[in-house]
């Protein structure tokens, strides 16, 4: 079989397997998305403080 053959194929079944696909519904994705914001601003709290808390923690101990 010819690779522009194996191609089409390729792109063939692709097709046929994004149809069995469950896609979310637009609220659905909507709410993760805010849920995934959340994570990440309360994430880069956690890390901000943990960063200002251990860089104060070295210049103690090394002062």
């Amino acid at each position: 079989m010819s690779k522009i053959g194996e191609l089409i194929d390729y792109f063939a079944e692709a097709r046929v397997e994004l149809g069995k696909v469950t896609w979310p519904t637009k609220q659905q994705t909507i709410s993760v998305t805010w849920v995934v914001i959340l994570l990440s601003f309360l994430l880069a709290i956690f890390l901000g403080l943990a960063d200002l808390g251990l860089s104060k923690l070295v210049k103690l101990v090394l002062k």
